[in-house]
């Protein structure tokens, strides 16, 4: 095992930690906070999500044009992880400018910016895949990087479970046949912190849709990295 191994191994336990925590007595207020905003959100702003998600499962599931090209992954851990780190700088500029674009617009815009957004996060999975070796063209692939997007926004009892499958995704993929896209909307839409509904707010939503957009790809692009590093390191035994 090299020094760097070592290194990751350290923080992928360190990371494990974080998600399963519980969660504290502030997010537990900010979750019923939440909850209750969820209720006085437009049932078309709900319905946007719903059909995004539902989009983005099928489309993916089905295999698309978001497929690259036959993986060529760098030779070592550190160069992949530096790759995807340089990958993940380009994504996340990209969601920042397109979250402060669709937040001056107001609701309207602002409801642009779920599909538009699931759209770049599932692109940089698909990139993410592709950096540490695997063929998003198998179906068990894309299987794997959904529930690595659930991972990353879902509640702590959700995450705890979708942990525990990508942590032992080679024993397990074979008895998962379908995503369940409900489920994942549910989750993700349950996820958006208050910030990310306050984009649809005229003007002042182009601020909040860049802070929002730069955070949530933060979130998916530690989660991905983490994800993909552990499987490389069970791989090769030393995990």
């Amino acid at each position: 095992m090299t020094t760097y191994e070592t290194l990751v191994l350290k923080e992928i336990q360190a990371w494990k930690q974080k998600q399963l925590q519980h969660p504290g007595f502030i997010k537990q207020l900010t979750k019923q906070t939440q909850n209750k905003i969820n209720g006085l959100i437009p049932a078309k702003v709900h319905q946007a999500v719903t059909v995004a998600v539902k989009g983005l499962v099928k489309t993916t599931l089905a295999g698309s044009n978001l497929l690259p090209k036959k993986p060529a992954a760098p030779p070592t851990l550190y160069e992949q992880d530096q790759l995807l780190k340089e990958k993940l700088n380009i994504y996340r500029k990209t969601a920042v400018a397109e979250g402060a674009g669709t937040g001056f617009g107001g609701i309207l815009l602002g409801l642009a910016d779920f599909p538009l957004l699931l759209s770049i996060k599932m692109k940089f999975l698909y990139e993410a895949a592709a950096v540490y070796g695997y063929d998003t063209r198998q179906y068990e692939e894309r299987l794997f990087l959904l529930h690595v997007f659930q991972l990353a926004f879902s509640n702590n009892e959700k995450r705890r479970e979708t942990l525990e499958i990508i942590e032992h995704w080679e024993t397990r993929k074979q008895a998962i046949l379908d995503m369940d896209w409900h489920s994942l909307q549910q989750e993700y839409r349950d996820y958006m912190d208050i910030a990310k509904l306050l984009q649809l707010v005229p003007g002042f939503g182009a601020i909040v849709g860049a802070y929002a957009n730069h955070n949530l790809m933060e979130q998916l692009g530690e989660t991905a990295m983490n994800a993909y590093r552990m499987r490389r390191l069970k791989e090769a035994s030393l995990y």
